[in-house]
Parts: structure tokens; sequence; C-alpha cells
């Protein structure tokens, strides 16, 4: 009998705290999707407005900074031929940095960020074949845009990041170094766990 009635407890007491712990909880989630558009050439090759993907977790380290760390990949194809040939460029690799948000009006806030990045570039042939890697580099990330609470937990998070980095690629006609810079014009969804997404707005 006091065992059938202590592991319900147990575990309502376990549900319930989780409960308090999730309603004070400064963590977030957020993925990011969206096009990508050369802002430099690969080399004597120009680049195609392309397309990626990030994946984001941040924490809340002040009222209107969060500390994020992500990781990212895009892709874009060149549009002239590169040492002889034509390849797509995948762009992949971390990101960590700082994220500033504040309320602009009502639940929408504005937010900006600027961190490091520490990416490599892929260079795949018509036949999906990786040809070269170059090997992980640094370099960096700043943007903006806003957070449109949608619901409890989620926000739309629309905005741009212009990114940058340098590497050394090789298709097979001697070692060329190029520097990769993009805009990332983006849609994302943020879940802001055990707190409102509006909420948390209103109170940064």
């Amino acid at each position: 009998m006091l065992r059938s009635i202590t592991l319900p407890a147990a575990a309502l007491l376990l549900v319930a705290g989780a409960g308090v712990v999730g309603a004070q909880s400064p963590f977030g989630v957020e993925v990011r999707g969206g096009a990508a558009f050369p802002t430099s050439d690969l080399g004597a090759s120009s680049l195609k407005t392309g397309g990626g993907l990030e994946f984001t977790a941040s924490y809340r380290v002040q009222p209107h900074v969060h500390a994020y760390v992500g990781w990212d990949w895009h892709r874009l194809a060149t549009r002239d031929a590169f040492q002889g040939d034509h390849f797509d460029v995948e762009d992949t690799g971390y990101a960590v940095g700082l994220q500033f948000r504040h309320p602009l009006a009502g639940a929408v806030a504005g937010w900006a960020r600027a961190g490091g990045i520490y990416n490599h570039i892929e260079l795949e042939n018509r036949a999906g074949s990786i040809v070269d890697d170059s090997g992980h580099e640094l370099g960096w990330e700043a943007g903006g845009g806003l957070h449109v609470p949608i619901g409890t937990h989620l926000a739309l998070t629309p905005g741009v990041r212009y990114r940058t980095f340098s590497a050394t690629i090789d298709a097979g006609g001697g070692p060329v170094p190029v520097d990769l810079r993009y805009v990332a014009a983006e849609i994302g969804l943020s879940w802001s766990f055990g707190e409102a997404a509006a909420t948390a707005a209103n109170k940064r």
C-alpha cells in the first residue's frame, strides 16, 4: 500500500518540480532557414543565390542579452567555372555569440546579434562527389530582425545575417585563397522553454 502511494506521489512531485523549473527556464531553441545572397566571388568565379538552415540553442544571461551557439549549413553554386568545372559550394560550421533583444511595440521585440563562426567549405562536383574540403576556419557574423510571438512558447524570428570567413580550396588546379561572404535572409521559429513567448518579449 505504501509503495502504491509513494510512487505516484513521487512522480507527481517530479512533474510539479519540472514545471517550476520550466517556468523559470532561461533556455530557448530556434530553427532558421532562407536564402543566401553572395556578396563576393569565389576566387575568379561568381556565385549564384543559394540557401541554408541554422539550428541554435540560447541561454539568457541578462534581461536583454542571450548567449547562443548554433550549427549552420548553406549551399551556393558557382555561376562560372572554377578551376575548369562548376561546383556546389557547401558552407558548414558553428556559430557562437551574443544576441540583444528589446521590446519595440506590444509583444513584438527587435533583436541584434554578433559572434564568431568556425566554418569550412566543401566543393561538390556535378556527380555529387566532394572534391575538396578547406578545413575549418574562423570568421564572424552579425545580423538583426524581429521576434514576433505566435503562441504560448513560439515566436517567428525573421531577420538577416551577414557572414564571412576566409579559406583555401583546391579543385585540382592548385590551392586558391578565397573569401566566402553572403547575406542570409531568413525566417525562424523559436521556442522559449517554460515561459510564454509574449511574456518573455515584454520582460526583455
